[in-house]
């Protein structure tokens, strides 16, 4: 076989250090559909480790809605919105969002990820400065970084912090942005959204919560973190929501006044320069959308799970994180600890993955069990089975973790 030869460039160098650090990643091949149980390299696992958190990804009415879709749209929009890409079912899944959202126009982006790049980019620019929590998604923090706007990060969740941050800020002048997770994707907890809203309002900032991780789950019909707390567009004037996690499909959308749709279609790099998403992705959208507004008794399966499965690891002795959403994080420390456990867990036929550095801190390295609607009380009793068998091990760090 040919050896390429790169220049100034280690590749294999720099990918035998990932090995050995414990940090290399490769996808999971799934020989079949999403769901709590996945078929991989020919075995059918148990999965705590989908943001399919309503179980909606393969409902039946889901997949007839995207299979109609298809059959009038066909599969690709063939062109980005602002060419020939945007389609009747576009239009309307927008329509729906707002309503959903409660804002007056919404606006798709073909991912999570392109969508905080093209709205905080569009909002602030060089001489502007933009303030984030630590533990924010790296969307968050690249779409800072693509502003060239000065990136100002606060402790998780330091509301103190945070507002030393914008006393120390002088320039009343420069447009500010405070940027946050409304559940935090890694740690499953609720940013403290009432503060962080007054304190924007105070410090003339704009406000963004990209609450991917909160919307389908939390709220009365899964209107998310912000729903769930009592907030409005007046509090927050920047709302980014994801589709590929609890509404089951895939894509993203920013939600807000019309003034700033529009300013976002004029200006969003990550909208104008992309081929839109399939129509048939949006006829499927709007299904999982009426689903989940209308079918309270996935969130409150959800709920009973997490109340089942936190008194069960609390028995155990198991040092969970400080969560009430679907996401429940289990600290091992290493990056060696966590692949351990992990393959400790699949030979016992629990697929859980392993979370390490960079995605989390240096020494946080974790199983992020995650919950669906698609699960069984069943299933969370073998999930505890399984992690008891993990309680007697010590960390590396000689600090004990599971006891």
């Amino acid at each position: 076989m040919k050896s390429y030869h790169y220049p100034r460039l280690d590749l294999a160098g720099e990918l035998d250090r990932l090995r050995e650090k414990h940090v290399y990643r490769a996808p999971r091949v799934l020989a079949g559909p999403q769901g709590p149980r996945p078929l991989i390299d020919g075995r059918r696992l148990l999965a705590f480790c989908s943001n399919d958190y309503l179980g909606l990804a393969n409902h039946p009415q889901v997949i007839a809605a995207f299979k109609r879709g298809a059959d009038v749209y066909g599969v690709g929009s063939g062109a980005a919105h602002l060419v020939t890409g945007h389609s009747v079912a576009h239009q309307a899944l927008e329509e729906e969002l707002a309503d959903f959202t409660g804002r007056p126009r919404a606006l798709l982006f073909s991912t999570g990820y392109m969508a905080n790049l093209g709205v905080v980019s569009a909002l602030t620019g060089r001489a502007d400065q933009v303030f984030e929590d630590r533990l924010n998604h790296a969307s968050l923090l690249d779409g800072a970084l693509l502003s060239r706007a000065r990136l100002r990060r606060y402790a998780h969740a330091d509301l103190g912090a945070l507002a030393s941050l914008l006393d120390g800020d002088g320039d009343g002048d420069r447009v500010r942005l405070i940027a946050t997770d409304g559940v935090f994707s890694m740690d499953g907890d609720l940013a403290p959204l009432p503060e962080l809203a007054s304190m924007a309002q105070g410090a003339d900032a704009w406000l963004l919560v990209d609450d991917a991780h909160g919307l389908g789950v939390l709220g009365e019909e899964g209107g998310g973190s912000l729903a769930h707390l009592g907030l409005g567009p007046e509090q927050v004037p920047v709302l980014v929501g994801t589709l590929g996690k609890a509404l089951g499909t895939a894509g993203a959308f920013v939600a807000g006044s019309r003034e700033l749709i529009e300013t976002l279609i004029q200006r969003a790099r990550s909208y104008i320069y992309t081929t839109a998403p399939p129509p048939a992705l949006a006829v499927a959208t709007r299904e999982s959308l009426r689903i989940a507004r209308h079918e309270s008794w996935r969130r409150e399966r959800l709920q009973t799970l997490i109340r089942h499965f936190r008194a069960g690891a609390d028995q155990l002795g198991l040092p969970l994180m400080d969560s009430a959403t679907p996401i429940q994080p289990l600290i091992a420390g290493t990056a060696r600890q966590t692949l351990s456990w992990s393959k400790r867990l699949e030979a016992l036929g629990i697929l859980v993955s392993a979370i390490r550095p960079p995605t989390v801190l240096e020494g946080s390295a974790r199983l992020r069990i995650s919950f669906s609607a698609a699960h069984t009380v069943k299933d969370v009793d073998r999930l505890l089975e399984a992690l008891g068998s993990l309680r007697h091990e010590v960390p590396e760090t000689g600090a004990e973790v599971v006891r």
